[in-house]
């Protein structure tokens, strides 16, 4: 079952500079938390990078950041941001193994669908050494669906999460709730998952 949506990526094909230069902040009290639990200088993948603010970030902290988005546009937006290549990977084709003490997925994985993200998160489990740390955000709702650009979420509950992560697989998993907004404008319930791997 494959991870992405054709839909989806022609969205961000058609608008990934105006998506990648929008005016938005990093998610820096997200980033906060997620950092505090990696090793000083440590490797973080960052999937769905998007403009690249997550990793511009991270990479102001201090780690070692390598950013990746399925879409080729974004990719080389976030690469002019940056000031280095970012690698265009779609989840499903992602085959590391111990490969890194964190991975961050702000906004990208709520893209996957329903029945293909539990194997996805599954590779992002693979990818991540001991006791690693791995953040997602999702799209807060009840049944998958598109917006109003036609692109798809699979709009998760918290405990339908729980399910798809596994939560017995993880040493913890902590999922958390807020409001926000997103490209669309709209006002979104969006569900926040810190999942710890396993020493």
């Amino acid at each position: 079952m494959t991870g992405r949506d054709p839909v989806t990526l022609d969205f961000y094909a058609a608008e990934a500079q105006a998506y990648a230069g929008r005016s938005r902040a990093a998610e820096h009290a997200r980033i906060a938390a997620f950092a505090a639990a990696l090793p000083a200088g440590g490797s973080v993948l960052e999937l769905g990078c998007g403009g690249g603010q997550d990793s511009e970030a991270l990479l102001a902290r201090g780690f070692a950041v390598t950013p990746t988005d399925g879409s080729p546009e974004l990719a080389s937006q976030a690469a002019r941001r940056l000031g280095r290549p970012v690698e265009v990977l779609l989840f499903e084709d992602l085959d590391e193994s111990d490969a890194f003490d964190g991975v961050w997925a702000n906004a990208c994985l709520l893209h996957v669908p329903r029945q293909a993200l539990s194997a996805i998160i599954g590779k992002v489990q693979a990818a991540l050494k001991p006791s690693g740390v791995f953040y997602a955000s999702f799209k807060a709702g009840t049944a998958e669906g598109r917006d109003r650009f036609g692109r798809y979420y699979n709009y998760p509950s918290s405990d339908w999460l729980h399910g798809a992560y596994g939560a017995d697989c993880w040493r913890k998993l902590d999922i958390d709730e807020d409001m926000g907004g997103g490209y669309d404008g709209e006002p979104t319930r969006w569900l926040h998952v810190l999942a710890f791997k396993m020493p």
